[in-house]
């Protein structure tokens, strides 16, 4: 029975990851939330994950605006993808019980059962530390990038890999998941009981704009890694099913191994000039492509939750999404947005439609009601939730707000009183937003001042040290001519 710490006792927490930043992916960017947030209530944070190059061991890093340390472990790039790294196993747990040691945490929460999460989950339990498991996996998802398992063999191997989760998952004191649906599937699949269901959730603030929804520009934007199970090609099949009057522009953020695949498809289609493909982009230009678009679309059969769609609601946009997995717990069909069965591209277009034809009212409507759902969905609970798991909490502990009935509700129309709420609080966000924005580009600048200076600065110095060089050049000429001539006299 592990110990019960006290609210008052600051954690000492170890976060072991499979995938964390710089990899771009719902698990990696929950996971560095997660650990931002508890740095900034005050905890210590240790992150195990492999290296994202050749270069490993422990380092202080900074993510999401928290100083953490790192501890890089040597990693390879998985062949058959563009960005994924895997960890040498039979070495891991020796390195796990070695950094455990050190650090002492007085919990461990695996973001993955595969490889690293596994490894550091034995040697934590040998330690009697707690441990608290997040299943962000489904065996569909890596199922493609193996190339080993022929095509008839693929629903055995999908049954075996979620029965090695249930294995390894069921030796944590608790398990989660970030949706109900999620928990239901991992319970079904696997065979476990009591999985909890806690939304990764994100910080609403950052994507708060007063920018309407507007469909007189009509763009589409899809954000999200380009691989397979994400289904992008749907996306463009719709697309270009839609009216060539209404001028459609597709933003597609982010990259994967489909990329090429899917330009190829939108020139085939001939709708490339509509298309733009922007590949990653930073932090900052993040909220600012959610505030152009009209509406976020998410064709993917495969999301445990989607933190991007999450993000859209929070900027006020609608979204198309297929009606797969978790994605109709955001997306509540003709409150929000739309839902259409997964892989009918002409329903797709047909939900999309609806979106970039709609009236400002209906716009409205849906931008409202994507702000009201998505508050449920606050980082600042999620990580509350967690500490109380870490702390060992003798109470059961609740689920996050957006797995209560209540959540799946229909809305229609807000209410006069709810909806001035909702406008208020966009607005104060807003400014919060703006005010972040502002004190960020100050300190950008005066880096940027800093580094104008170090530069001319540097300049200075290299002009000295050119001028000390030449004289000292021109002292060694004077000598060496002296000399050659004492020698040419001494010669005669």
């Amino acid at each position: 029975m592990t110990e019960i710490l006290s609210t008052s006792t600051p954690l000492r927490v170890v976060i072991a990851c499979d995938t964390f930043p710089p990899d771009i992916n719902g698990a990696s960017r929950f996971a560095e939330r997660l650990a931002s947030g508890l740095v900034r209530d005050g905890h210590e944070v240790h992150v195990i994950a492999p290296a994202h190059n050749m270069t490993f061991g422990s380092f202080t890093e900074v993510h999401d605006g928290s100083s953490m340390t790192v501890h890089r472990i040597k990693s390879y790039r998985v062949i058959q993808h563009k960005t994924l790294r895997y960890v040498w196993p039979f070495t891991l747990k020796k390195k796990a019980d070695r950094l455990l040691g050190k650090i002492k945490p007085h919990a461990v929460h695996i973001n993955s059962h595969v490889i690293v999460g596994r490894f550091v989950m034995k040697s934590a339990q040998e330690l009697g530390v707690r441990v608290i498991a997040t299943n962000h996996i489904m065996p569909e998802n890596l199922i493609k990038y193996s190339l080993v398992i022929p095509r008839w063999a693929e629903r055995w191997v999908m049954d075996l890999a979620w029965k090695d989760a249930g294995r390894v998952l069921a030796k944590a004191d608790v398990v989660t998941t970030p949706t109900r649906r999620a928990a239901t599937l991992l319970e079904e699949a696997s065979g476990l009981t009591g999985v909890l269901a806690i939304s990764c959730g994100i910080e609403a603030s950052k994507f708060a704009n007063r920018t309407p929804t507007s469909n007189k520009e009509p763009r589409i934007l899809f954000l999200g890694r380009l691989d397979y199970e994400k289904h992008i090609h749907n996306l463009l099949k719709a697309v270009a099913l839609l009216p060539k009057n209404l001028n459609v522009k597709v933003e597609i953020v982010g990259d994967g191994g489909e990329r090429e695949y899917l330009e190829k498809l939108a020139k085939d289609l001939a709708i490339d000039q509509d298309v733009e493909f922007r590949g990653h982009i930073t932090d900052l230009e993040l909220p600012k492509a959610y505030e152009r678009a009209t509406l976020f679309a998410m064709p993917s059969i495969a999301e445990l939750q989607s933190i991007a769609t999450m993000e859209a609601m929070a900027s006020g946009r609608p979204v198309v999404a297929a009606d797969a997995m978790a994605l109709p717990h955001l997306v509540h069909d003709g409150d929000n947005g739309y839902l259409f069965p997964p892989d009918d591209v002409v329903a797709f277009a047909d939900r999309l439609l609806k979106v970039l034809t709609a009236s400002q009212e209906e716009l409205d409507r849906l931008s409202e009601n994507s702000l009201h759902l998505i508050q449920s969905h606050d980082i600042e609970t999620t990580i509350k939730i967690f500490e109380g798991l870490y702390r060992g909490d003798a109470k059961q502990p609740e689920e996050s707000a957006d797995n209560l009935a209540t959540y799946s509700l229909p809305i229609g129309q807000l209410s006069k009183g709810l909806s001035r709420s909702i406008m208020l609080a966009r607005k104060s966000s807003a400014e919060l937003r703006a005010r972040a924005e502002e004190a960020g580009a100050e300190l950008r600048d005066r880096a940027q001042e800093a580094r104008g200076e170090v530069i001319e600065r540097i300049g200075e110095v290299r002009d000295d040290v050119v001028f000390a060089a030449r004289r000292i050049e021109i002292r060694v000429r004077k000598g060496v001519k002296k000399a050659a001539e004492r020698l040419r006299r001494e010669e005669q």
